[in-house]
């Protein structure tokens, strides 16, 4: 037997045979039929058909990736995909870091290398998506781009959803590799206390913080980021380089943490923050984490969505209705050195086009 089929001989008349290759001799055979029915040669292809069913699944696969591509070149899905692996790749570098500082102490763990972890996850999830969804990572961001025009209304549930699925999915990715936690409490997740772990996950205010004075300063940080991502992606301002917006805008998020973040955990997001949330009651430390903190929980999704919009809305006041060309007698930055970039709500999408 050779590979792609049987091939049996029956010799049962040397005359036969001998006639039939005289009549075969000197001419090109088909591939087809190269036997004939007739002869003393017999070809099964029973062997042949098995050996082309993978080929059909194959050429089936194809078709299916075929499809699913097609399906995925469209915008709206381009968008929630680059929102969901953005966001994803920002949460998991970000509640890596609180993670390896309350199991593992100060050996693993400060409350800079947090901020750095933050930061330089937003960094990464800018480079992730900029080019392509804008990389809000934050769906108060998104608000703001809406609620001022720069964005239609019906890219906020897709942002959204993309973002929150990220934020749950990196949720569930650092509980699983840190699952250590689980022998940190002997098994009791808790959700305040000095073993307290559901902080790895979502933010809760400082104890010397009220509800209200906490929704203030979630609020103003909020407003702050969003004034300073207008500065830094304004091309009829001073914006940053070309190439350096990702870092910029990562170095933004550190500083923030540093200086401002010892209140309430600088959420300054409710995707970041909702999503873990709802895992943390999912996976153990149950109903607590929305009555803890006076029911805080609604504090980091409802402030930083109108601190987001009064950022905007200063930045238009005080720099943007006054930013013209023709109010500009010399020129703060060489045109060659200035994004080529229209000044939009949308900064990481502006930072990366």
């Amino acid at each position: 037997m050779w590979g792609v089929g049987e091939l049996s001989f029956n010799l049962v008349d040397v005359g036969q045979e001998k006639s039939l290759n005289e009549s075969l001799r000197g001419q090109r055979v088909p591939v087809q039929g190269a036997v004939p029915h007739s002869s003393s040669f017999s070809l099964s292809l029973s062997s042949v058909q098995p050996r082309s069913q993978p080929l059909r699944r194959l050429q089936a696969s194809s078709d299916v990736m075929q499809r699913m591509q097609e399906v995925l070149r469209g915008d709206l899905m381009r968008e929630f995909l680059a929102e969901f692996i953005s966001t994803y790749v920002m949460m998991v570098f970000g509640l890596g870091s609180v993670a390896q500082k309350v199991l593992g102490g100060s050996d693993y763990g400060t409350y800079l290398s947090i901020n750095l972890g933050f930061g330089f996850g937003v960094a990464m999830g800018v480079h992730m998506a900029g080019g392509i969804s804008g990389a809000h990572m934050n769906c108060a961001i998104t608000f703001t781009s809406c609620m001022l025009g720069q964005m239609p209304w019906k890219k906020f549930p897709i942002y959204t959803m993309g973002q929150c699925f990220g934020s749950f999915l990196a949720s569930v990715t650092i509980y699983g590799l840190y699952y250590a936690l689980i022998w940190y409490t002997n098994g009791n997740l808790t959700v305040t206390g000095p073993r307290a772990t559901a902080g790895i996950f979502a933010t809760y205010p400082a104890s010397h913080m009220t509800l209200w004075r906490g929704f203030i300063d979630e609020t103003y940080l909020t407003g702050l980021l969003q004034l300073c991502l207008l500065a830094i992606t304004d091309k009829k301002n001073s914006p940053a380089l070309q190439g350096t917006h990702a870092l910029v805008i990562g170095v933004l998020v550190v500083t923030i943490g540093l200086s401002l973040g010892m209140n309430t955990g600088y959420a300054i997001n409710p995707s970041r923050d909702l999503p873990p949330r709802i895992f943390t009651s999912i996976a153990g430390w149950g109903n607590e984490v929305f009555t803890a903190g006076n029911s805080w929980w609604w504090v980091p999704v409802v402030a930083p969505l109108l601190g987001a919009v009064m950022g905007a809305i200063i930045y238009l006041i005080f720099v943007g209705s006054s930013n013209t060309s023709q109010n500009r007698n010399v020129e703060v930055m060489p045109k060659e050195l200035i994004p080529k970039t229209a000044f939009s709500f949308s900064p990481f999408q502006s930072s990366m086009q």
